[in-house]
């Protein structure tokens, strides 16, 4: 659930585009892989790159290159799960997840390592080390997306997944919390002002559209999105827009 910004400004409705928070939650590190007969497979790495590709490593003496060697087709039905969770302290940690259903299939050797170090550009992984070895580079080719996040699910088309690309914002926010704690801390406490003392108010996310916050209530919990004036194009804005919605409203 998202609620309005502290300020009165068109912004309030601006949130990202659900493609975009499907790349951006299909790069996190939290996955997991169930295989069409073969139940949840060992996996030891999986990420989607900035081309759109979604590469798995697994075991080379796993289920899932096994079924590979067996199977007459070349490839298996799967369906890999990315949860995203917040770095922050908050309850309820889980911002949402994305459902990745295709085949996964075999790697061709000329493109084993183009594909790690296009994985490795986009997170550590230490198994990547290992393929060609212990660990095997296998590739989804995904047919449907499913997005899930604030008690709602979104069907993402394949081509606004595979042609969007990951908020830059999102993928900085360690650093930019690090670097910014005071503004955020004081943003906090406006919705502190606006919410009311007794509800509990937790940094959750940000992204090029704005700053989340988790509120705990008497009633439950829900989140809230103080939006941008407009969109950044990457971290570098971020201070900028924060200080500016500390100087809207009242």
């Amino acid at each position: 659930m998202t609620a309005g910004s502290i300020h009165s400004s068109p912004a309030v409705h601006r949130q990202p585009p659900a493609a975009e928070r499907a790349r951006t939650i299909a790069a996190a590190p939290a996955v997991s892989l169930y295989g069409l007969g073969l139940g949840i497979c060992q996996l030891w790495g999986a990420t989607t790159t900035d081309a759109g590709d979604v590469l798995l490593v697994v075991p080379t003496d796993g289920v899932v290159t096994a079924a590979l060697r067996d199977t007459p087709l070349g490839d298996v039905p799967a369906r890999l799960t990315v949860t995203e969770r917040t770095p922050f302290p908050v309850p309820h940690p889980v911002r949402g997840l994305v459902q990745l259903t295709g085949l996964v299939a075999s790697v061709a050797e000329y493109d084993v390592t183009r594909l790690v170090l296009d994985f490795a550009d986009v997170r550590t992984c230490d198994s990547l080390f290992d393929v060609g070895l212990s660990a095997t580079l296998l590739r989804l080719e995904p047919a449907e997306v499913h997005l899930e996040e604030a008690g709602g699910t979104t069907d993402v088309g394949l081509d606004e997944f595979l042609a969007a690309r990951p908020d830059p914002v999102s993928r900085a926010e360690n650093a930019l919390v690090a670097e910014h704690c005071h503004a955020l801390v004081r943003l906090a406490a406006r919705i502190q002002r606006r919410v009311g003392r007794h509800d509990s108010i937790r940094l959750l996310a940000l992204d090029r559209y704005g700053v989340r916050f988790r509120v705990q209530g008497s009633a439950g919990c829900y989140d809230l999105r103080v939006p941008f004036v407009a969109p950044l194009g990457g971290p570098a804005g971020f201070g900028a827009a924060v200080d500016r919605l500390l100087t809207c409203g009242p």
